[in-house]
Parts: structure tokens; C-alpha cells; sequence
């Protein structure tokens, strides 16, 4: 686990040199196909090195919920171990993270009716409207969330108009399933948040160069079904590279508002692994972080047999 840009992906294949392994990626964006320069999707080449799951899933038009990960991701544990191999679960979507290791029973089904309500609400006073509610009844979630993401909070105000608990509480008292296997949770954390946010401006300048990242939005776009109201296209970069081909913001301004985006994921993502106490942390900025990424595993499967 770790925030965006902390080395993830490059700590899964060190291991996956030394055992054999395959990668079970846990990713709300990698899930689409067609997107892949703005959510440093792993390469070819790595993806050939190393067998990848639950990547281009999905068309960037539908949804992927927490739950159906639960599920393929259970299912994909179990087949791999059955083939002999170590499986890694390897992103930085921590709700998909809690949700495999404590279920979601507690939360109830949509309701229709509410959402309607909701959607008519938010179209009076704003989504941040929205958002400002939240913080009076859960602001626990509502700290997770940015102001302006529809979906996350007309679902946990739907969630607590249903149950009359904050979603948090719900999430914190989730029933415990117990899991077919043990989980060794280790987190890449930056031991200078300054650095990482100089790697996140790095990646994101070069997901612009050559205009990467700004073709991969115009092919989207030109395809004339999607739009920001979706789930793909509200992932950090694609919503604001949609805006400056919109012409609603100039190329400086859009490359500044991505950044601060990615910035804000990562701060989120921290927040959520100072909520899981028995990860492993490991520096993301040490030499050798994916070097003790491996040697934790590997002393794990020896304790473990």
C-alpha cells in the first residue's frame, strides 16, 4: 500500500524477482481500459513480466464498486495460491483495502428514492453543499472527500439517512469475515512529504509531455458517451485535463490544479494507512525501500511457513 507515486509498483516486482508472483492491482483507476497514461498504469513490459489482474477491466462507462473488488479479489487470491504463487495486492485505493479485510455488511442498499432527493438537492445548492452537510453529520468522511465528488458524498448522506449512523461508524464496526488467508500489510510512506510532492509534480509533468495525457482525454472525449459525472473521468488529471480542453482553464492553471489534485490524493491516502496500525511501514524515499519491501516478505513466509 502507499500514496500515489511512493513506488508501489516497482517494490511488487522486486519481490516478484525473487518469488514467484502475481499482481492483483488495487486501483479504482486501472480497472478501465483506455486510460492509461494519466492513472501510470504499468507498462507492457512490466505487465509482461509479471502476470497484473483487475487492470482494463472495465469500459471508462461503468462502475466498479468496493464490494465487486472484495470479490475478485478473494476469488484471484485463491486461484493463484492454488497455482503456487505468492499473490500480491499492490495500489493505493485504500477503501478497496478495508473492505477485503472487513467486509461491508453493515452498509445498506441504494435507495432510489433518496438518491433522487439528493441529486434534486445538489442541483439547488451544489455538490459542495452537499459536501457541507456531510460535515455536520460524519465529519470523519466528509475529511476524506473532496467538496466536489457527487457520488462519495450523496452516498454517505444517503447511508446516514438510512441507518442514522455516520458511514464512518459503520465502516469502523464492519463485521470481521473472516479471511481464507493472513494479510501482511506493508506501506510505502514518504519520511518527507516534500519529496513526494516534488516526485508528484514530477510524474504529472511527464504524463503531459509530448501531450500524453491530453491526446489520451481528446480520444475519450471524441468517443461522445462520457462525461465528468463519471466515476473514470472524475480520476485526478482526466478531470482536469477535460477542463482545459473545455477551454474553462489555461494550460499553466490545469497543470497546477492536477498537481494540487494529486497532492490532495495523497494526503487522503495517508490519512486512511494512520488508520491501519498493523501495516509494516517502510521510507518510500530510502534506496532500498523495495530491497526492504522484500526482505519482509520473505521473512513473513518463512515465520509463516
Amino acid at each position: 500500500m502507499g500514496p500515489t507515486a511512493s513506488g508501489k509498483t516497482a517494490a511488487a516486482l522486486e519481490i516478484a524477482r525473487h518469488i514467484p508472483s502475481e499482481i492483483i492491482s488495487v486501483d479504482s483507476a486501472l480497472v478501465y481500459r483506455g486510460m492509461d497514461i494519466g492513472t501510470a498504469k504499468p507498462t507492457p513490459e512490466e505487465r509482461a513480466a509479471v502476470p497484473h489482474h483487475l487492470i482494463d477491466i472495465l469500459d471508462p462507462l461503468e462502475a466498479y464498486s468496493a464490494m465487486q473488488f472484495r470479490q475478485d479479489a478473494l476469488r484471484l487470491v485463491d486461484d493463484i495460491a492454488r497455482r503456487g504463487r505468492l499473490p500480491l495486492l499492490v495500489g493505493g485505493t485504500m477503501l478497496y483495502f478495508k473492505v477485503l479485510r472487513d467486509g461491508l455488511d453493515a452498509l445498506p442498499e441504494a435507495d432510489p428514492e433518496i438518491r433522487a432527493r439528493l441529486d434534486a438537492e445538489a442541483a439547488v445548492i451544489g455538490v459542495p453543499g452537499l459536501h457541507a452537510r456531510l460535515a455536520t453529520v460524519d465529519p470523519e468522511t466528509a475529511s476524506r472527500l473532496k467538496p466536489n465528488d457527487s457520488q462519495r458524498i450523496q452516498r454517505a448522506l444517503e447511508i446516514h439517512e438510512l441507518t442514522g449512523q455516520p458511514m464512518s461508524q459503520l465502516l469502523s464496526g464492519a463485521s470481521k469475515e473472516p479471511l481464507p488467508f493472513e494479510l501482511l500489510a506493508i506501506s510505502l510512506e514518504p519520511s518527507d512529504r516534500s519529496v513526494l510532492h516534488a516526485r508528484i509534480a514530477a510524474r504529472f509533468d511527464a504524463m503531459l509531455a509530448g501531450g500524453g495525457l491530453l491526446d489520451e482525454v481528446t480520444r475519450l472525449r471524441s468517443r461522445g458517451d462520457l462525461h465528468l459525472g463519471l466515476p473514470s473521468m472524475r480520476c485526478v488529471g482526466y478531470r482536469q485535463a477535460w477542463e482545459f480542453l473545455d477551454g474553462t482553464v489555461d494550460h499553466a492553471t490545469m497543470r497546477d490544479k492536477g498537481i494540487a489534485a494529486t497532492r490532495q490524493l495523497a494526503k487522503r491516502q495517508l490519512t486512511w494507512l494512520r488508520g491501519m496500525p498493523d501495516r509494516h511501514v517502510v521510507d518510500c524515499l530510502a534506496q532500498d525501500a523495495a530491497a526492504q519491501v522484500l526482505q519482509l516478505v520473505k521473512t513473513a513466509r518463512g515465520l509463516l511457513g
